[in-house]
């Protein structure tokens, strides 16, 4: 899954369903110029596929940008759970172990979006609740590889 959206190709959400695909795309064309459009498009993926975990990045990707950071806790929250359920983890993430090889699919998703939970509590100034996350990842993901590494900076340049 690519994680940007400000380029003008598509962005590659995996092996979904193509009417989800195609609503999300939509969603990302529509994020650049209407937000209110891109939002409905991604709810609209979401309720016709509530497994679909891209909905959910989607979701939380542009409420966050969009400084929206009590939908943006929620969504990610419920990505969590379904990306944890998926990959058969425990719904809490305190409970998480290691994995080898590194995850796949759900897990990593799991993972990624355990990230930007982290990066959401700093922009709700839960400096704590972000540090607890980055503590746990440090653990699960020891290489970066879902990038937590910039969002532990930017926790340490808070609290430096």
């Amino acid at each position: 899954m690519l994680l940007n959206f400000p380029g003008s190709e598509e962005v590659n959400f995996g092996a979904i369903d193509s009417k989800i695909d195609a609503l999300l795309q939509q969603g990302v064309v529509a994020y650049r110029s209407n937000f209110a459009r891109a939002e409905t498009l991604f709810r609209q993926a979401l309720e016709a596929e509530p497994d679909e975990l891209a909905s959910y990045f989607c979701l939380y990707k542009i409420h966050t940008y969009h400084g929206d950071l009590d939908v943006a806790l929620d969504m990610a929250r419920t990505g969590l759970r379904k990306a944890a359920q998926q990959a058969d983890w425990p719904e809490d993430w305190r409970q998480w172990t290691p994995q080898t090889p590194f995850p796949e699919g759900a897990g990593r998703f799991a993972l990624y979006t355990l990230k930007a939970l982290a990066f959401i509590h700093l922009r709700r100034e839960e400096v704590d609740s972000a540090q607890e996350i980055i503590n746990i990842l440090r653990k699960l993901d020891p290489q970066g590889e879902v990038g937590w590494p910039v969002i532990a900076a930017l926790c340490e340049g808070i609290t430096s």
